[in-house]
């Protein structure tokens, strides 16, 4: 059995696999890791299996905190029949703080001391305060949070210094903003992921869809226009940043890095590798998608969004329009724990999407090809079609790619 001194050194030996290919070490609240971050993903896609696998070999993996209750039979037992009963939010809602703290304490476990282990949180949740409060109680090393501006978080987690906190953004002016805001309550982000919806998967950081291909999103425009605030503010060491979406390999990293950037975070990538938490159906509709199978559209959660054009979601981008004309607010939410704050479909908004996140997203997890939801980035991925090791794809990120015309 590995013993801790062992997964050490075999952290470092990836440290140094990336220092001699060129890469800087990212650095977040005195922790020095690989400049790769795995994004968070839910229902259940990065739970503790994917991220310990990743915090391993010395890198940031990240826990999804929605709904984890799915992965825990007892859990499951315990709540999945809950309906009309008055208290059934209530009881939902802890047994997903149930989950997400075993599943914190779990990666931590398996990580043995190495890299950092970071819990999602989407902003959008109606549970969004008690998820941050339940991952610092827990051990989180991180907090990421994205769906919607975090300007709360630093009073959230003031009990809890040590955790870095690191808010998801789309372009310069949400940086600029939320600094402003998180400085005058004596606060800086430990880093910033700069999510860029044209590539990213899940939601999505634009207003609307038509917005996704903005140039304003470019990773060359935004990250010299942060850097160049950060400069101007005095504080640029201070924030990290984190290049998010369409990144594939060595070659991206060492471009990305040259503009300004700390490190990457890729999702999709990690989505389709063995150590995944979802299913193996999951991972190979997501590795054999094509580009003309993703598809954009807007969420329940009134953010634009992109996943692969599957059964259900053909279907329902055809019925939609009839959805819309018929939105109404309904007396209860389909899963009983309201999990978003705005809910087309639960609060009848006719402009935005009409269906059920929680369990488009839960059936994707069980691997159900006809009725899951299952989001993906646009950018191609390392392997093709190909399910790999977490190791292999670290691998590839921190190996350059062969001279052209090398033997």
């Amino acid at each position: 059995m590995e013993t801790i001194q062992d997964a050490k050194a075999t952290a470092m030996q990836w440290l140094a696999m990336a220092q001699t290919a060129g890469l800087r070490p990212l650095n977040i609240r005195g922790k020095t890791l690989l400049p790769i971050v795995q994004g968070g993903m839910g229902v259940g896609v990065s739970a503790s299996g994917l991220a310990s696998a990743v915090a391993r070999l010395g890198g940031m993996g990240t826990i999804s905190s929605v709904d984890l209750r799915r992965r825990h039979a007892d859990l499951m037992a315990q709540t999945q029949h809950l309906d009309k009963e008055p208290d059934a939010r209530d009881l939902i809602d802890t047994a997903n703080l149930i989950a997400l703290d075993r599943e914190i304490r779990s990666a931590r476990a398996a990580a043995q001391g190495q890299g950092a282990i970071a819990v999602n949180v989407m902003k959008a949740l109606s549970a969004y305060e008690a998820y941050v409060q339940q991952a610092l109680e827990s051990g989180a090393d991180a907090l990421v949070v994205g769906a919607g501006l975090p300007l709360d978080l630093p009073e959230l987690a003031r009990e809890h210094p040590e955790v870095a906190l690191i808010p998801i953004l789309s372009d310069a002016r949400g940086v600029q903003l939320l600094v402003r805001k998180w400085e005058k309550k004596g606060r800086l982000p430990d880093a910033i992921v700069i999510e860029n919806p044209r590539l990213a998967g899940g939601h999505l950081g634009a207003a609307k869809v038509a917005d996704l291909q903005d140039g304003r999103f470019d990773f060359e425009v935004v990250i010299p226009q942060v850097r160049e605030f950060f400069r101007q503010a005095g504080y640029e060491r201070d924030i990290p940043l984190i290049a998010a979406g369409g990144i594939d390999s060595h070659a991206d990293i060492v471009r990305l890095q040259a503009l300004g950037a700390a490190g990457v975070q890729l999702g999709t990538a990690f989505a389709v590798t063995e150590e995944c938490d979802a299913s193996e159906v999951f991972k190979r509709i997501l590795a054999q998608a094509q580009p003309q199978d993703i598809v954009e559209f807007v969420s329940v959660a009134g953010l634009p969004a992109r996943a692969v054009r599957t059964p259900w979601l053909d279907k329902y981008l055809r019925i939609l329009p009839v959805l819309q004309e018929r939105a109404h607010p309904k007396a209860k939410c389909n899963m009983s724990f309201d999990c978003l704050q705005t809910c087309g479909l639960r609060d009848g908004i006719s402009g935005i999407g009409q269906f059920c996140i929680d369990q488009q997203l839960g059936h994707a997890m069980d691997g159900d090809a006809e009725r899951g939801l299952f989001f993906r980035g646009a950018g191609r991925l390392p392997f093709g079609e190909q399910i790999r090791g977490v190791a292999d794809l670290v691998r590839h990120l921190l190996t350059p790619a062969p001279l052209a015309g090398a033997a």
